[in-house]
């Protein structure tokens, strides 16, 4: 049989308990509804915006509901050619910065000394903390004509055009790639790749049949943020690409110089549309669940 006091001390537990729970669920409720206001409030609004239009004559938004501006997207030769151009170099930008982050994050975590991973890591994360624009414009004098790029190739610098960008977006997102699987190679135990080198597997095999499978939802992590990145920019094209345009290119110009916010809504939509599917085929894969 149970005592009073025992019965009352529990009572008084669990009640405390229940309140403890409750204050934690009001304090992320905080958190939560920004989260709901600042996205998905944001969205609905943008996609809201693609239905209006605007008046041709005076220039003003008219809350008129149409799918003019989406089928306009869908449809025009223009949009599909910069779509499909953005979404090769947000692919090839990943693809490049995978294969260079690779190499660096192994030696940083399986190779490099307890010293030396600190000081690669600050060396990582230190071009964070310069300017986008500097390193941009860096690149521009480095691809220049007469420029570092030109003196190292004996004149046969890419100079500025799709090369250029997807050089220097490759660089801008490298840390983010970098970083994860960094991360995710420290999961990885060393006791496994001294059992597979005991056993006679070679340094490639090991690497395909025990790292890869578990690093590759860290590459997934890193690839997010690389082709996401890439997807969005629209500076770095302006600064080294020439004439070409990508459609953050197209969103910043129906914003500003035609005075379309409605037609850059619909723009907009086109890379949100694209990290859906990709976001959506990565989770089915399972890549995520084990971040």
């Amino acid at each position: 049989m149970v005592a009073p006091k025992a019965t009352t001390a529990r009572k008084v537990s669990t009640f405390l308990s229940t309140h403890a729970r409750a204050r934690l669920a009001l304090l992320l409720s905080a958190p939560l509804l920004w989260l709901v206001l600042v996205y998905i409030v944001a969205l609905a609004a943008l996609l809201v915006t693609a239905l209006w239009t605007v008046d041709s004559f005076t220039g003003q938004i008219k809350q008129t509901w149409t799918l003019d501006n989406i089928i306009t997207v869908v449809t025009g030769s223009l949009y599909q050619a910069v779509t499909v151009r953005t979404l090769g170099i947000a692919v090839l930008v990943t693809i490049v910065d995978i294969v260079v982050a690779l190499p660096i994050a192994f030696y940083m975590a399986k190779v490099a000394s307890p010293r030396m991973q600190r000081i690669l890591v600050i060396a990582v994360l230190m071009p964070l903390w310069a300017s986008y624009l500097v390193k941009a414009y860096a690149w521009r004098s480095v691809l220049a004509e007469g420029g570092v790029a030109d003196s190292i190739t004996n004149g046969n610098s890419p100079g500025y055009g799709m090369p250029a960008v997807i050089i220097t977006l490759a660089y801008l997102w490298l840390p983010y790639v970098i970083l994860p699987i960094y991360a995710g190679l420290e999961r990885v135990p060393n006791s496994l790749l001294e059992a597979s080198s005991d056993l006679g597997a070679s340094t490639g095999r090991t690497l395909r049949l025990i790292v890869l499978p578990m690093l590759w939802p860290a590459i997934i992590a890193g690839s997010i943020f690389s082709f996401s990145l890439s997807l969005g920019d629209y500076i770095t094209v302006n600064i080294v690409g020439g004439a070409n345009q990508l459609l953050g290119n197209l969103v910043y110009t129906n914003v500003g110089a035609a005075n379309n916010l409605p037609l850059a809504a619909a723009i907009a939509l086109i890379p949100i549309g694209i990290m859906v599917v990709y976001l959506s085929v990565v989770r089915r894969t399972g890549a995520l669940d084990n971040l």
